[in-house]
């Protein structure tokens, strides 16, 4: 699998701060395997670090942002 993401001039992969599965479930308040799950799927960018995902956090709170549902 691979990840691209968009950067900008001003930005690195040096600034960029990587998240574990774990805690992205933590910060989203879900299963690692949700995690894993929506890593799989396409849905949550992450980069492979040997046998293990490295999700940005960026990105974690971008879907929680795009994913945000208003209820009446």
């Amino acid at each position: 699998m691979v990840s691209t993401m968009a950067t900008t001039p001003d930005s690195s992969l040096g600034d960029v701060k990587f998240l574990t599965v774990a805690e992205v479930a933590a910060v989203m308040r879900v299963s690692k395997m949700t995690v894993y799950r929506l890593v799989h799927n396409g849905d949550l960018p992450a980069v492979r670090v040997g046998r293990s995902f490295r999700v940005p956090e960026q990105a974690v709170h971008d879907y929680l942002r795009d994913s945000y549902v208003e209820t009446a």
